[in-house]
């Protein structure tokens, strides 16, 4: 899968260096000081390197948890966000990462204990609950086999009472999980659009039926899951579609074991909205009605609020209301 490993020299001999080296001895081995040398360059050719993305290690230096944006949250008041990788495996065509960054390549930032740290840090500030959420920058689960990020981290969250750890992916790497006891702080979040949308714009992921499939798992074995219908894709048919979506996914759910479940429209900041149509230009999503209204692009405000209401009504009628969050970026 990775035939070529860059690796920051300070992190050669780190010892999930040496793990990830020995899982691809066929890789190419490239050192260099900072991983910006090849993951920032100008001129990049991201949907070439899509094809083949290599895989850099390196160690972040600081700004090992961030305040989460003000609309992604579940219901906390402190939230806060981590990174451990940049960039994800899949190739979904509404994803803000592919207008953000200028490289395809995966980033994997090996000193795991610095985050861990930063965590602990934050949880001990306040006697508040505090919410960290991992998938912002990558999937939280698709390379798990390969970083074994989870492993490490999840036995932190079980020793820290006050702290709730939300996992989002469209993942099916969930033998980890599997194979420890269920956490009742940790909510491992699916992302889900319906099957159409799914084959058509969320290229590489798993497919719908397994991604549930993995969710009904996880929630025999104990698992809080939420559900993630963010963002909504607009289509001549979004009522129909969307209606038989929900109840295709609330046939598989467990109402008792549901921890939440968030909606949210297309939307994405203009500057990278505008770099992934010059990448994707025959891309029919960025054919439909949109409109771009500083700082942000996203459906027509009226087209928006429609889709909203119709979707919240429809879930309504199958989830309980306080479950229930609705995802609006803050500018």
């Amino acid at each position: 899968m990775i035939e070529t490993l860059y690796i920051e020299q300070a992190v050669l001999d780190h010892p999930r260096s040496v793990a990830i080296r020995q899982r691809f001895p066929h890789a190419r081995v490239v050192t260099c000081e900072r991983y910006g040398e090849v993951f920032n360059p100008k001129g990049q050719n991201f949907r070439l390197q899509k094809q083949r993305p290599a895989l850099i290690l390196a160690r972040k230096h600081d700004h090992w948890v961030l305040e989460a944006p003000l609309g992604y949250n579940i219901g906390g008041r402190r939230n806060y966000y981590f990174s451990h990788m940049l960039n994800c495996i899949y190739d979904c065509r509404y994803c803000f990462l592919q207008g953000m960054y200028r490289s395809a390549n995966y980033v994997l930032f090996v000193n795991y204990e610095d985050f861990h740290g930063a965590i602990e840090q934050r949880v001990a500030e306040s006697d508040e609950t505090t919410w960290f959420f991992s998938g912002y920058d990558c999937d939280s689960l698709a390379l798990e086999p390969v970083t074994g990020f989870m492993q490490h981290t999840l036995p932190l969250f079980r020793n820290l009472d006050k702290a709730r750890l939300e996992l989002r992916t469209k993942s099916t790497q969930i033998r980890s999980l599997l194979e420890m006891e269920a956490m009742p702080n940790c909510v491992v979040a699916f992302s889900l659009s319906p099957a159409v949308v799914a084959e058509a714009l969320e290229h590489k992921a798993a497919p719908l039926p397994k991604r549930l499939d993995a969710l009904e798992k996880l929630q025999q074995a104990g698992w809080p899951v939420g559900l993630r219908f963010d963002p909504l894709i607009y289509c001549d048919e979004y009522q129909r579609l969307y209606s038989d979506f929900f109840e295709q996914v609330f046939t598989r759910i467990d109402l008792d074991g549901l921890h939440s479940v968030s909606l949210g429209a297309f939307r994405m900041p203009q500057g990278f909205y505008r770099n992934m149509v010059k990448l994707y230009p025959q891309e029919k999503l960025f054919a439909g009605p949109l409109a771009e209204s500083q700082p942000m692009v996203s459906y027509e405000t009226q087209l928006e609020q429609e889709m909203l209401a119709f979707c919240r009504e429809k879930l309504l009628q199958l989830m309980p209301e306080e479950k229930l969050f609705i995802c609006q970026d803050d500018d």
